[in-house]
């Protein structure tokens, strides 16, 4: 997009609030707060669209003051260490000296307002939204981040109104007219120094900013001042105020833009919220054998597991779901650590079946976040399985261990795909610290016989069918469900790849297989037998306790009275 230059005009001069540029009831612009970043100029901070120069030559025109404020100012900022230059193909308004009614006329295109007092209108110019804001202040009635009042002022000070943003470095707002930088509350200073500090204590009004938190230090490799952290962690108890959908929105754009996972999850930690998440809270302090893990403890590997999941899904152009999907199977997979390590007499540290015993915890965080059931399937079995890529030894990956990971993925019924289970697994591997121990990559030999083996679709259904079993005269009943079973182990172990191969197996091995379908099914139903029990007994024993609890507390009350 072609940059263009706009000559500064003069300033105009305090006490002379009329002349085109200001509505005639608003203060001249010397009256204004602009704090200590006040007369910065940047005249290329944004490179803005013909639309974007419509919209804000017409608030202009009305006699108006229309800033650019929020994220891409913000962003604007940050590409100039980069030698970039960020479009303004999204961004917010905010137009001072101007009532609702002068806003609403002055719009180009079909302006329309949110509500009856937002002050928020909306206006599309070539398939480019603009949201255009009065200065306000919102006044929260009752719990939650969505119950608000809002009254709008279009004579509010700079710094009144952008402290009703959610963090410094939101809290500028640009002139593209002068190329002024207007920073009432140090933004610009904070962002440099990747300090995320609330501007107001408005900041506690909506518990939905300390998620937006998180998120941001995901994305730009930020903290939370000292104050910010104290205050997030007054407001954990509000995290149930919270609607899901709201809570995805902040980890899927995390998981998605983020580059810096392992920040995100500190300042979750920081902020006292890290604990409305079980299955991550119950990782920090648990210890690894540093030999392989010489980065400590399990929380900070998925930390660093999350930065190359991010790096590995820009590196092979993911899409926005894959990527979401890899970042959090890495910081989830290693979950099972908590229950699962154990510290012998030597001291030797071991987190045997680890894989397995995550995949609850896992579940449980995916359904906190508020994350789409589909995620659960693609996420769950690659973390059940994360740790079979390495055989021991100097065994090779037979063609019978690749269709049995596929099989349990289960591409084709929704689940993974093995290319991003090998991503996984090298996330997982790279995330240590340096000096981790190296074992043999099996990764190229998995990969290579997968692809030898050919369609993945293929490989994983089960050629043995009922009415295979039917025709065979095997008695119709739960005796099938076990058959089938082994029919699936014998595929993949090569005995058999089609329809003919499976009948032919059927016919000569129907006795054995019905022998043992018959110990398997009596196994079962001799365990779920045992665990009835078990269960009723629990149920007995809690319901006598409860008994006993209930009585002792009439007798306590009795011997008070």
């Amino acid at each position: 997009m072609t940059k263009s230059t706009v000559p500064l005009p003069p300033r105009q001069p305090k006490g002379i609030p009329t002349g085109g540029e200001y509505a005639a009831y608003a203060h001249a612009e010397g009256d204004l707060t602009l704090g200590p970043a006040a007369g910065d100029v940047i005249p290329d901070l944004i490179d803005l669209t013909p639309e974007t120069r419509e919209v804000l030559d017409a608030l202009r025109a009305a006699g108006g003051r229309p800033l650019i404020v929020g994220g891409a100012v913000r962003d604007g900022l940050l590409s100039r260490t980069q030698d970039v230059t960020v479009d303004s193909m999204d961004v917010d308004i905010e137009v001072y000296g101007l009532s609702k009614k002068d806003v609403w006329l002055a719009l180009p295109g079909q302006a329309q307002e949110f509500g009856q007092s937002f002050g928020v209108f909306n206006t599309t110019l070539n398939g480019q939204d603009f949201d255009v804001a009065m200065p306000r202040r919102d006044n929260k009635t009752g719990d939650g981040h969505r119950v608000f009042v809002v009254e709008t002022d279009p004579e509010m000070s700079f710094e009144d109104a952008f402290a009703r943003r959610d963090f410094t470095m939101n809290a500028m707002g640009w002139d593209a007219f002068t190329g002024e930088l207007i920073d009432p509350l140090g933004g610009r200073a904070d962002l440099e120094a990747g300090i995320l500090r609330h501007p107001s204590d408005h900041f506690s009004e909506d518990p939905i900013r300390v998620l937006r938190g998180v998120q941001f230090a995901g994305r730009f490799g930020m903290a939370f001042a000292p104050e910010t952290a104290e205050l997030c962690r007054e407001m954990a108890p509000t995290f149930h105020q919270l609607h899901k959908d709201g809570v995805w929105k902040q980890f899927r754009k995390l998981t998605i833009e983020g580059t810096h996972i392992s920040k995100a999850l500190e300042a979750l930690h920081a902020a006292g919220w890290e604990d409305h998440f079980p299955g991550l809270a119950a990782t920090r302090g648990v210890p690894q054998d540093l030999t392989w893990h010489p980065e400590g403890d399990v929380n900070i590997h998925l930390g660093l597991a999350g930065d190359q999941a991010a790096a590995i899904a820009r590196r092979d152009g993911l899409d926005e779901e894959e990527t979401s999907i890899l970042v959090l199977a890495a910081i989830t997979h290693d979950f099972g650590k908590a229950r699962s390590t154990r510290i012998d007499a030597d001291g030797r540290i071991t987190s045997g079946g680890h894989a397995e015993t995550g995949v609850e915890p896992a579940r449980d965080f995916l359904e906190r976040i508020g994350a789409p059931g589909r995620y659960a399937e693609k996420i769950l079995p690659l973390i059940d399985r994360h740790m079979c890529h390495t055989p021991g030894g100097d065994v090779e990956i037979s063609d019978s261990a690749v269709r049995r990971l596929l099989r349990r993925l289960d591409h084709a019924g929704g689940g993974p795909t093995l290319q991003t289970w090998a991503r996984l697994v090298e996330a997982d591997k790279a995330g240590r610290g340096p000096g981790a121990r190296r074992g043999r990559d099996y990764l190229p030999d998995w990969l290579a016989a997968a692809d030898r083996l050919g369609n993945e679709r293929a490989v994983t259904t089960t050629l043995l069918k009922g009415p295979h079993l039917a025709d065979a005269g095997v008695p119709r009943g739960r005796l099938w469900v076990h058959i089938v079973a082994m029919s699936t182990e014998a595929q993949d172990d090569g005995a058999f790849s089609d329809e003919a191969g499976v009948k032919a197996w059927l016919a000569a091995n129907q006795k054995t297989l019905v022998a043992e379908a018959t110990r398997r099914h009596a196994e079962a139903q001799a365990k779920w037998l045992k665990d009835k029990a078990e269960k009723a007994a629990a149920q007995k024993e809690r319901q006598r306790a409860e008994k006993a609890a209930a009585q002792a507390a009439k007798e306590a009350a009795r011997n008070l009275a």
